[in-house]
């Protein structure tokens, strides 16, 4: 195994809310790595803190009212991206490490053609000239698969559709050759023939510029046929790690087990689809415990109590935040 390109160790990013509704510990205390040339898939639903993660570790969340937590550390080229001043992190965010946002067409200037805004990572970070910059930019937008990209270098974002305004964003990233590009949703709210046109499209680029991906979705289907390895959030917390072969074979945490189910299956057409009982806790009051104890089918009064560490199952690289690793026979009770 070489050294990870992007070392994170427990991490925590609160937020203060208004009106004395306490601290909101969106990302708890999250660990993992990411090895050059892997794609790493964050998965969980809505409000388990993989966009936060992502934005931690370009050092984008709004201060105030978040905050990220000292002891956190994030190690980009053995330096801890937590603690560069702003004129170093400005030379590795969109240069050294670029990222897609969920929502193009509000990531994009409306007033700027997409010309200027992809070139202009080349002329910040790499010094180019705006004639250079241009013809960098036309070469980048023919690269991610966009029609005559000669004359669509001096469009609008309006003028584009969902998919080419996403196909933009991609090439804005990758302008600069980053060694990591962070991809939050990067399919969200495009219809299926162009998600899979994206994910193929992003898998092809990361082969050619030899770069770590770190995939953030809550679509196990978007993991399953991109990812190396999958880190599994619930509640601020990583709940599950393992490579993906493995993740899928054998799910050991309830929580995935339960995401696992929820996805309809063509051999079983009409076979009722699963879903997990109640909903995910606010960040303002984690139950105590096993924060997914109160939804999950298998709990005993020991998950009330006593959070779980992630444990290491017998197959290497897989873990799980679960006490049914450690007394797997409590699968065949009941709460």
């Amino acid at each position: 195994m070489t050294e990870p390109l992007l070392r994170v160790r427990d991490l925590k990013t609160y937020f203060v809310t208004d009106r004395g509704a306490g601290t909101a510990r969106a990302v708890d205390g999250v660990s993992f790595d990411l090895q050059p040339g892997e794609t790493l898939g964050i998965v969980g639903e809505s409000g388990c803190g993989k966009t936060v993660t992502s934005l931690s570790i370009l050092r984008l969340i709004p201060e105030p009212p978040g905050h990220i937590r000292p002891g956190s550390y994030i190690e980009f080229e053995g330096r801890n991206l937590l603690t560069l001043a702003p004129k170093e992190l400005r030379a590795i965010r969109g240069n050294r490490i670029a990222m897609i946002f969920q929502e193009p067409m509000t990531s994009l200037n409306p007033v700027l053609t997409i010309g200027d805004q992809v070139a202009e990572a080349a002329i910040v970070h790499q010094r180019l000239s705006r004639r250079a910059a241009r013809a960098r930019a036309i070469e980048m937008l023919q690269q991610v698969g966009i029609p005559d990209p000669g004359s669509r270098v001096d469009h609008y974002p309006h003028q584009l559709s969902g998919g080419m305004r996403q196909r933009v964003m991609i090439a804005m990233a990758l302008i600069c050759h980053p060694q990591i590009l962070i991809a939050d949703e990067p399919t969200t709210a495009l219809d299926v023939t162009i998600q899979a046109q994206i994910l193929e499209l992003l898998t092809r680029l990361q082969q050619q510029l030899g770069m770590a991906v770190l995939l953030i979705t809550h679509d196990l289907g978007v993991v399953a046929g991109t990812a190396d390895r999958v880190v599994v959030m619930y509640a601020g917390q990583v709940v599950e790690t393992a490579p993906t072969p493995e993740l899928f074979a054998r799910p050991r945490h309830p929580y995935t087990e339960g995401l696992m189910a929820s996805i309809p299956r063509l051999d079983r057409p009409r076979e009722r689809l699963h879903s997990i009982p109640g909903s995910v806790p606010a960040a303002t009051a984690w139950p105590a415990g096993c924060r997914f104890h109160p939804r999950c089918p298998f709990a005993w009064e020991k998950c009330r109590t006593e959070e779980p560490p992630l444990l290491d199952t017998e197959v290497p690289g897989h873990s799980a935040r679960c006490w049914l690793v450690t007394e797997p026979g409590r699968r065949g009770g009941s709460r």
